[in-house]
């Protein structure tokens, strides 16, 4: 069984929060969420990937919450 690290788990935690939204007003408590993600775990660094699948996802829910 894989085991999440803490980061793992706060990642997910992330990615979930920003898809349940339904509102810009709820996107950009999600943003704010994506903010501390980056500026916490900057400091014991991770994937950059983490960093890009995030932002993506935000911008991808940002247009269909736009539409």
């Amino acid at each position: 069984m894989l085991t999440l690290t803490q980061i793992d788990q706060s990642y997910h935690k992330v990615i979930t929060t920003i898809e349940s939204c339904n509102t810009k007003k709820q996107l950009e408590s999600a943003s704010k969420m994506v903010k501390n993600f980056k500026k916490l775990y900057k400091e014991v660094g991770y994937p950059k990937a983490f960093s890009y699948n995030i932002d993506n996802k935000l911008n991808k829910q940002l247009w269909q919450v736009s539409e």
